[in-house]
């Protein structure tokens, strides 16, 4: 049998989800599509999508969480590519103070969120 396994959504567990939301939409242009919310309050997951592409990334909330998550030696990675001039878009993250590593000679730098998630920021080619 072959499996022919499609893309939907990447989860990342976040502990201010309005910071969160406001960060992916400031630095990458994402925008929420959807929100479940549990009945009894103790989770909140929304869907920010890109416009352009089916791939979801989903922030988690849990109520009961309130000490940052450890991420420890765990190196998995998000990637963006973006439009437009890539080092004005490097410059406009640098100025908001989310730059985390530079690699010069491979032509990629990444961003860290507020939970201090890493997303490697790539032009569009």
């Amino acid at each position: 049998m072959e499996i022919k396994g499609h893309f939907d959504h990447f989860n990342i567990n976040v502990i201010d989800l309005e910071k969160s939301i406001a960060f992916y939409n400031k630095a990458l242009g994402l925008k929420e599509v959807s929100r479940k919310e549990a009945a009894d309050g103790s989770f909140i997951l929304v869907y920010l999508g890109d416009g352009h592409s089916s791939f979801l990334l989903e922030l988690t909330w849990l109520r009961d969480r309130v000490e940052p998550y450890a991420l420890g030696d765990n190196e998995s990675h998000l990637c963006i590519r973006v439009e437009g001039d890539y080092d004005e878009v490097r410059r406009f993250h640098k100025e908001m103070d989310c730059v985390c590593y530079e690699n010069i000679d491979m032509g990629l730098y990444f961003i860290h969120d507020p939970d201090d998630y890493w997303i490697e920021i790539l032009p569009m080619k």
